[in-house]
């Protein structure tokens, strides 16, 4: 299994090339992390400054909702601070300490998902005038509004993560003001704002849909720093996913 810190060195290499322009959709998604086949801890030793930039910024990014599909597995990481004040990011969790325990899933990221999504029941009928209305107005086919509706929260308009996360196309607070969305949970003022977003992402890389759904998931610097899908099994799982289902809602 890959080491730990594979997965966490270009989230912090994302810290040093420009913390103040980090996009707010970053704190939306998960950088999912696989654990090592041994037990692996990480200590860094960062000042107070970038130790709360850490933190705070591995909490956004831990994403919990309670999606449609159980969980067969959560990847698990655990984050607290050594007796010499060192912070530790590790697969096992501490006897003699405080803990944060991070958790990583979503519903359609989940790599050991046991959904067929060649299979699973699409969502035809919900929301059909917001999705057309959405897709008209920023020139997008209402075929991946539906797609990415269905990978974000499974057509469930009362979806909220743990990191805040809200409604259709999950949005953060952050996201949502900038697309002009004042009721996350209203899916009108969702399906809007998101596709907004999306048709931006779209935009930002040239129309290639792989890359701007890798962004919605990963987040568009990350994205763009690496010029290709970034290299987290969630991310490759989202990215696959989104495109089953939107070449199963363009035959219909």
């Amino acid at each position: 299994m890959t080491n730990l810190y594979s997965h966490l060195r270009p989230l912090l290499r994302e810290f040093i090339v420009g913390v103040h322009n980090l996009s707010p959709t970053v704190q939306r998604h998960i950088l999912s992390l696989q654990p090592a086949s041994k037990s692996t801890s990480i200590r860094l030793k960062v000042n107070i400054f970038s130790k709360k930039i850490i933190f705070s910024t591995l909490l956004l990014l831990s994403t919990n909702a309670a999606w449609a599909e159980p969980q067969n597995k959560q990847e698990q990481v655990f984050r607290y601070t050594n007796a010499n004040g060192v912070v530790v990011f590790s697969d096992k969790k501490p006897s003699d300490r405080p803990y944060k325990r991070l958790l990583f899933d979503c519903y359609a990221c989940n790599p050991e998902s046991k959904i067929n999504w060649q299979r699973t029941p699409l969502y035809t009928a919900k929301y059909q005038a917001e999705i057309a209305k959405a897709a008209a107005r920023y020139q997008l086919d209402p075929a991946l509004i539906r797609a990415v509706i269905h990978a974000e929260s499974a057509f469930n308009s009362g979806a909220r993560s743990r990191s805040g996360a809200v409604g259709l196309m999950q949005l953060m607070p952050e996201t949502a003001k900038e697309v002009g969305v004042a009721n996350r949970y209203n899916a009108r003022e969702n399906i809007n704002g998101g596709s907004r977003y999306l048709a931006q992402l779209l935009d930002r890389f040239n129309g290639d849909i792989a890359l701007a759904c890798a962004a919605y998931n990963a987040g568009p610097t990350l994205v763009e720093q690496l010029g290709a899908i970034p290299n987290y099994p969630e991310t490759k799982s989202y990215v696959e996913r989104v495109q089953i289902l939107l070449q199963r809602y363009r035959q219909l």
